[in-house]
């Protein structure tokens, strides 16, 4: 008997090698080498189609008269991700913490596909077949379309599926697929591979759409090699703190659409809801205004969101005071109090300061910059700031404010939800506004504190 060859993997980018190494020479990750047995017969995943066509080269021209047409699930917010809805032949990756509903989605999409005609076979490899259906009596739509297997042999899927002949195949997980042809437990680097690989000749050969959910890694990355999101046509990230019931869902790489767009979620108790307009779903009524708290839009993909942030300056009988920023950047908020101090003279010196972004929103672009500034100001001067103005702006090191994207949208959002005065960057609006409304621009944080605190000092 032949004795098995073994060699090492990176985890991170593919990288292969006969023998162990601490560091992995391609990428530079620490303890990313894992061993696993070579493949001693020729993969099946890259052997030709019985009875396919000689592959010949075509001119863009014949090959754009064919068009396909995508699959509609009618989850809008689902589909608006996709761009416009599933590609017949493709390879679609979705990734996300455990429990925010990854397979509660994909399950919902597949008896929306099955309600419209279109069969869809949901192959589950870490939920029995009556748990399955129980998820899906959960949710409410009942369709016979939709076929459900337990299954983690990926060739059995496989040769099921070319028998059931399904518009649509759904796999929950990869990560618990197993292909036989390699002597590694399923998960490893090497299944991982190999599964997406002959998943990837199966959708193109056929035309059948795929949908694979992948497991994370503890810092929010899919697990498995970076090869893995190089190999697939779309990646999807499904975002959210299980502590609200709001649900992100972004388009990380997509070969056939925007990555711009993101769907906004709620989980129910029936399952997951679409948001179709999500402009004022983390703003409260208020009746009056208070101080250390300012509205600011921020863009989700390219749909605006009017998101509250809260400013708290205490004193501290600490000689080290303390900085907190919950969903916005730590260094940020360093940055903009040096900035307060700096050019207005505000100590923070001897004051805690604190950060909060409402409803578990995460803020990562710098429009919310002066949004923030104005809140720690309110809050060391115990200054409300008028609960119907909106302020936007990218603060810079010098004390100016500076231009962002998507004004117009920002504001006739903000118009629809009844805001009446706007603090903005320095800018032409194509836009037409209504009599009443007030449109401040500054140039300067000198400028929009005037504005936003007028003769308040």
């Amino acid at each position: 008997m032949a004795k098995a060859k073994y060699r090492f993997v990176c985890q991170s980018c593919g990288y292969v090698t006969s023998k162990w190494m601490g560091k992995c020479p391609e990428c530079g990750a620490w303890d990313s080498l894992v061993e696993e047995a070579e493949v001693t017969t020729k993969s099946r995943s890259y052997l030709p189609i019985e009875g396919a066509e000689k592959i010949k080269p075509k001119t863009i021209a014949s090959v754009a008269q064919v068009k396909l047409e995508r699959l509609i699930t009618g989850i809008r917010e689902f589909d608006r991700v996709l761009g416009g809805g599933l590609v017949p032949g493709s390879l679609v990756l979705l990734g996300g913490t455990p429990g925010i509903g990854k397979s509660t989605m994909l399950l919902d999409a597949g008896l929306r596909y099955g309600a419209k005609g279109l069969k869809v076979l949901y192959v589950s490899g870490e939920e029995s077949e009556e748990q399955t259906a129980l998820r899906a009596a959960r949710l409410g739509t009942k369709t016979d379309n939709l076929l459900i297997m337990t299954a983690t042999d990926l060739d059995a899927i496989l040769l099921e599926a070319q028998v059931v002949q399904p518009k649509l195949l759904i796999i929950d997980s990869i990560q618990t697929m197993y292909n036989a042809e390699l002597q590694t437990a399923a998960g490893s680097v090497g299944q991982v591979r190999e599964c997406t690989a002959k998943l990837l000749q199966f959708a193109k050969t056929t035309g059948i759409a795929v949908l694979l959910i992948g497991h994370v890694t503890k810092d929010g990355t899919i697990a498995g090699p970076r090869l893995l999101e190089h190999m697939v046509d779309v990646v999807l990230q499904f975002e959210g703190d299980r502590s609200y019931s709001f649900r992100v869902l972004r388009a990380l790489k997509n070969r056939f659409g925007s990555t711009n767009e993101s769907g906004i979620f709620s989980m129910e108790a029936g399952g997951l809801q679409e948001i179709a307009n999500p402009a004022g779903l983390f703003l409260e009524e208020r009746e009056q205004a208070v101080s250390g708290s300012v509205i600011t839009a921020c863009m989700e993909g390219n749909r605006p969101i009017l998101t509250e942030i809260q400013g708290l300056v205490a004193r501290t009988p600490f000689g080290m005071p303390r900085r907190t920023a919950v969903g916005f950047d730590y260094n940020r908020v360093n940055m903009l109090i040096a900035i307060l101090e700096r050019h207005f003279g505000i100590d923070f010196g001897t004051s805690d300061a604190y950060v909060n972004v409402v409803g578990g929103m995460k803020i990562a672009e710098p429009a919310a910059d002066l949004a923030v500034a104005a809140a720690l100001v309110s809050s060391a001067r115990n200054l409300p700031i008028p609960k119907n103005m909106l302020v936007i702006g990218e603060v810079g090191l010098t004390g100016e404010v500076r231009r962002v994207s998507a004004v117009e949208r920002r504001i006739q959002d903000a118009l629809n939800l009844g805001f009446t005065s706007f603090v903005i960057p320095n800018s032409r609006l194509q836009l037409e506004l209504p009599a009443g409304i007030k449109i401040l621009r500054v140039k300067t944080v000198a400028q929009a504190f005037q504005a936003i605190f007028p003769k308040r000092g």
